[in-house]
């Protein structure tokens, strides 16, 4: 019997951000997922301005909503307890149980987390008791010292429920067996004694090769290396917080030019994965407004600080970019608090966000947004105006628009009591369009009528979800090759057969 008190659940750290964590939890899950056992995956803290809708209307991050997909699940508020949104360098929007609680400074939160541990060992013990496997994602490194006192994220987690651990740490990025030494050093003797083992991410080359640094590094911490996972090249698994780099390589059938301003509050990027990955798409994130030189479409993202993002654009330049790239024939989306920029006007009066005050938007929609601490959190499902091409999606936002525009809508949606509404504004020329919904490019239709619109003819059938689908299988493909399920049962303290 294994000596741990929750031998089912197997968590896994990192030696930095971005080391693997995230993708290694979506390849685990898949891998015990088809083979017909149950699973779930867990966070019990990130910090992401990419997050989720739920089926009970709460918002986790988006990479436990992929985590979910890989487990063929539908999200919800127990696999992300914790979601932090920065809305500043110092402070973030903190949501617990996937409802809003406020927004703290990082003091204020850090005195705050003893409070949260009940709410994390809470949710970790209600996905116990229905699944045979929990997958858990540390945030950040558990040699973070000056983080680990009320630690909730890594090895406070793993202590409180009592877990065994693996640790992963990206070769790519060079150091690795000082990234994996130096952690497992900075570890308590009651730390180090649940790790079961290591795992190198994005290996390229021979691993024969690197067989003497494995050895080497069981010896001189007599923890076993697990796997060794090769580089993936452009393998696509959406990005929890990071804009993902890995870029396609079909340029010379790209024809449509997008652009999306990369503010730096801006969230939800993982709303345009499916733009960079479409064959036809030259989609492509843009932080200084000198470097661009011509688009079919600019889109403007979602904000956790929309006042302040609004500045940074219009400091830029980016508001004229706009405007004469509207004159040259160029359409515009703005999606959630793009949509908000678009307008006449923002207000927040209740310092929501950020100070008290008003900001004047781009003026090209003919509205203004008052943001309210009522967060707006729902999936909906409806119709483009003027069509029957089907839409689903999903609102995360605190404000609320009003104004002449939204008498041209975008979408027909059907509210939770099953009655109809209008969502969206388009401007009188049809060059500008706002709405408030994420994901609307995911369904094929829909994106191939968005992209017409915007000057793609003849769209190319990009069915989205199924790609995403298929390379989360071709990461677990990888992944199992160097990890096998026996191995993986084995720390888990599993049987080798399916659930009942």
């Amino acid at each position: 019997m294994s000596r741990f008190s929750s031998p089912h659940t197997l968590m896994v750290q990192g030696t930095t951000s971005d080391a693997g964590k995230s993708i290694l939890v979506t390849a685990l899950c898949r891998i015990l997922a088809r083979h017909q056992i149950t699973v779930a995956p867990f966070k019990p803290q990130n910090m992401a301005l990419n997050s989720a809708v739920t089926a009970e209307g709460g918002e986790i991050g988006r990479a436990q909503a992929v985590q979910a997909e890989a487990c063929y699940l539908a999200p919800t508020v127990a696999m992300n307890p914790v979601l932090l949104k920065p809305n500043s360098d110092i402070g973030a929007q903190v949501i617990v149980n996937g409802q809003a609680v406020g927004n703290m400074k990082a003091t204020e939160y850090h005195r705050f987390k003893p409070k949260l541990l009940t709410a994390v060992v809470k949710s970790h013990q209600q996905l116990q008791q229905c699944y045979n496997a929990v997958i858990v994602e540390g945030a950040g490194s558990p040699a973070e010292i000056n983080l680990r006192e009320h630690d909730i994220a890594n090895m406070g987690f793993a202590e409180a429920i009592d877990c065994p651990v693996i640790i992963v740490a990206d070769i790519d990025r060079g150091g690795v067996f000082a990234h994996l030494v130096g952690t497992y050093e900075l570890l308590s003797e009651t730390e180090k004694a649940r790790v079961k083992g290591f795992v190198i991410n994005r290996f390229r080359g021979d691993v024969s090769l690197l067989k003497p640094g494995l050895d080497w590094l069981t010896e001189r911490t007599g923890v076993p290396v697990l796997g060794v996972i090769p580089y993936l090249v452009n393998l696509h698994i959406e990005a929890e917080d990071a804009v993902n780099q890995q870029q396609k390589t079909t340029a010379d059938y790209q024809q449509l030019k997008v652009v999306v301003p990369l503010y730096p509050r801006a969230s939800n990027h993982t709303d345009f994965d499916v733009l960079r990955m479409h064959p036809q798409v030259d989609c492509e994130f843009m932080k200084e407004a000198s470097q661009f030189s011509g688009a079919d479409l600019i889109v403007l993202p979602g904000s956790k600080n929309v006042r302040a993002d609004l500045q940074w654009l219009m400091d830029a330049g980016w508001d004229e970019i706009i405007k004469r790239h509207l004159r040259l024939g160029g359409k515009v989306i703005g999606i959630c608090g793009g949509y908000q920029m678009l307008g006449d006007w923002v207000h927040d009066p209740d310092q929501i966000e950020s100070s008290a005050g008003s900001s004047a938007g781009l003026g090209l929609l003919s509205l203004e947004t008052t943001l309210t601490d009522n967060k707006c959190l729902r999936n909906v499902t409806g119709h483009l105006c003027g069509s029957e091409i089907d839409v689903k999606g999903y609102e995360i936002h605190a404000g609320v628009s009003t104004g002449t525009a939204l008498a041209n809508p975008v979408f027909q949606l059907v509210d939770e009591q099953g009655q109809p509404r209008l969502e969206g504004a388009r401007n009188t020329d049809n060059s500008v369009l706002g709405t408030y919904l994420h994901g609307v490019f995911d369904q094929p239709e829909l994106l191939a009528a968005l992209l017409g619109w915007a000057g793609l003819k003849d769209s190319a059938d990009f069915d989205y979800p199924a790609f995403r689908n298929q390379q989360i299988d071709r990461l677990a493909d990888a992944v199992e090759a160097v990890l096998p399920l026996d191995r993986l049962l084995s720390l888990l303290a599993l049987e080798a057969r399916p659930s009942v």
